[in-house]
């Protein structure tokens, strides 16, 4: 079977992290990108669903506190499971 070599562009993070993960299965990018094209291949498209999540309300209202918790620079952050612990025991 000949290889052709190919491109493509991939956010730096998201490539860091499928190459952790790939890692722990015993993969490298190349499989993994070779495995994915089969599996479309057989399936006659992409192997998963790909949709727009659909989340209710309650869920968007969370996501948006933890969004402006995250980038309130006022609002106490911790760095350890002990450290919070002591704060909530305070």
């Amino acid at each position: 079977m000949a290889t052709a070599p190919t491109q493509v562009r991939i956010d730096a993070d998201i490539k860091k992290q499928a190459i952790s993960l790939f890692k722990d299965l015993g993969l490298d990018m190349s499989t993994a990108v070779n495995l994915f094209l089969h599996q479309c291949i057989l399936r006659g498209g992409l192997p998963f669903p790909v949709e727009v999540p659909q989340y209710n309300q309650k869920t968007l209202d969370a996501m948006a506190e933890a969004r402006r918790i995250s980038s309130d620079p006022d609002i106490k952050g911790y760095t350890s499971m002990e450290e919070l612990k002591k704060a909530l025991e305070d």
